[in-house]
């Protein structure tokens, strides 16, 4: 083979950690090189290949379809390098399988599932890391990853999707003076509670009132949070409104602690996402929970 055919391994790194991030903010970072340093070897990268593979934006990136299609390719064959390496330096890989999941979905939809999963392959360990950030902010390499579709998820390679249905839940005292259902016009009447981020990758109540044909008042009381966990707690503990998703709500549903606020809802087909990662050596234990995963997601 000719070597000049590919691309020198200093632009290859730079691209695959960019790519891995969608940032070069953050790939500058993690290689200890400033994103000036970054962008050049990327630039210098596509006019080697002859394709764009960013999208630059107002300050911001994102990968193009020829540029998250490259970078799944080359995570993974570093990844191979990067576990091979650490083999013949005589450094063992973790057993087991790392899952990353959402912090919301991994408390209250995986946790009070995984059991199964265990049942099913009683030699197989999980590893459930969970957080608030972004996949493109992932603290480790993983083998199998879960968020909600629409965060950025980088050059992650995606598996499959699966449904979820969106509607308002409170706690019962809140509700206990009205006759429930309600109209969405009277969910006004309380807090609407909301977990706010920038961007906004979740629906939100005025998302929501728009997709029920309705509108949301300015008058509407609107009081935020930084993750959806804290929401949730504050609709148990009484103090408003909030938006649930239906896997994610259905165990406190089911204990009494949360109840539906009104009828409608909104369908969303493919608001979760599941990846698989570069982590080496865990084919056929990646196979065994992407297949118990995609089972499981499919009950709806």
């Amino acid at each position: 083979m000719d070597r000049l055919t590919l691309p020198p391994l200093s632009r290859l790194q730079p691209f695959e950690a960019a790519a891995r991030h969608e940032s070069f903010t953050a790939a500058a970072m993690e290689l200890g090189l400033t994103q000036t340093a970054i962008s050049k070897q990327i630039a210098a990268l596509e006019q080697d290949l002859g394709v764009a593979l960013f999208e630059r934006r107002n300050r911001t990136v994102f990968l193009t379809q020829a540029g998250r299609a490259f970078g799944q390719v080359v995570s993974v064959a570093l990844a191979d390098i990067r576990t091979e390496v650490a083999r013949l330096r005589g450094a063992r890989q973790p057993g087991g399988i790392v899952l990353h999941c959402q912090l919301c979905e991994a408390f209250y939809w995986l946790m009070p599932r995984l059991s199964g999963f265990h049942e099913l392959h009683p030699g197989l360990d999980v590893r459930v890391v969970s957080s608030l950030a972004p996949l493109t902010q992932a603290p480790e390499p993983f083998d199998v990853a879960l968020q909600t579709t629409a965060r950025p998820s980088g050059s992650s390679r995606l598996v499959f999707t699966a449904a979820d249905e969106i509607f308002p839940v409170a706690a019962p005292s809140l509700l206990a003076a009205r006759d429930v259902p309600i109209s969405p016009d009277r969910l006004p009447q309380f807090p609407l509670l909301s977990h706010q981020v920038v961007p906004q990758e979740w629906m939100d109540w005025p998302q929501w009132f728009e997709a029920v044909d309705h509108v949301l008042p300015r008058s509407a009381r609107m009081v935020g949070y930084d993750s959806f966990p804290l929401v949730l707690q504050a609709a148990v503990a009484g103090q408003g409104v909030a938006l649930g998703w239906r896997r994610t709500v259905t165990g406190l549903l089911a204990e009494g602690k949360l109840v539906r606020a009104c009828e409608q809802s909104v369908a969303r087909p493919t608001e979760i996402s599941v990846f698989r990662g570069t982590r080496r050596g865990n084919h056929h234990q990646t196979d065994a929970l992407l297949s118990w995963l995609r089972a499981e997601l499919s009950e709806f």
